[in-house]
């Protein structure tokens, strides 16, 4: 995936809601892809085997999606579930939805209000974060420097890996792709033009949390 950044689900979200008697226990998963989703949605099936349907979607990356209705009327389940997905422009994101009949039935519009409601319900108990790609960049200085590096870089914002002691000082510092050279500069400011860095790998970074979903 090439993008800059994604939204997901930020943890495992579970809650529950009752419809004309009808039990909907509704689960959202972050899923690294496709493999990982379709063992959550085993796992949910396994657990309630005695539901009246476990009723699913996933999105992980655009060309990557799969919903199911489960047993219930084409179209009335699995499709809302997607599209409350899609609505939240969301990826990596698995949903199931399980029913325990309650005796009324619904119809095909009020199944999909309810499937809806249910997608809705879960990733609000699971809220919502924001992925960046972000670039690791290893500065490497001498112990002179360590107060200066160790106030600003805490004051920056970035995400840090604990600083690695031995002869000389190597820290690991997580920025956004786009924002190297800041980071540089101001190093460079800091320690006098005297610390050396390298790039290391490029993550995706969780970097805000949002609960309820937004």
């Amino acid at each position: 995936m090439n993008r800059q950044s994604y939204k997901t689900v930020g943890h495992d979200g579970e809650t529950e809601i009752i419809i004309q008697k009808s039990r909907f226990i509704c689960r959202a998963k972050q899923v690294p892809g496709e493999e990982e989703a379709v063992k959550f949605i085993q796992e949910v099936s396994r657990k309630h085997w005695d539901a009246t349907h476990n009723c699913y979607a996933y999105l992980i990356t655009d060309t990557v999606q799969k919903s199911s209705d489960d047993g219930e009327p084409a179209g009335t389940a699995g499709r809302p579930i997607l599209e409350v997905i899609h609505a939240k422009n969301l990826l990596y994101t698995a949903i199931v939805v399980t029913r325990y009949f309650g005796g009324i039935k619904l119809g095909a519009g009020g199944l999909v209000r309810a499937y809806s409601q249910g997608a809705a319900a879960a990733i609000e108990a699971a809220g919502i974060v924001e992925r960046v790609m972000h670039q690791e960049m290893i500065f490497t200085f001498d112990y002179p420097f360590i107060g200066k590096m160790e106030h600003e870089l805490h004051r920056s914002g970035y995400l840090l890996d604990s600083p690695q002691f031995t002869d000389v000082v190597r820290w690991a510092v997580w920025v956004p792709i786009g924002e190297e050279q800041k980071l540089t500069d101001q190093v460079n400011n800091w320690t006098s033009g005297q610390a050396r860095v390298v790039l290391g790998d490029r993550q995706y970074k969780e970097v805000n949390r949002n609960n309820p979903a937004t």
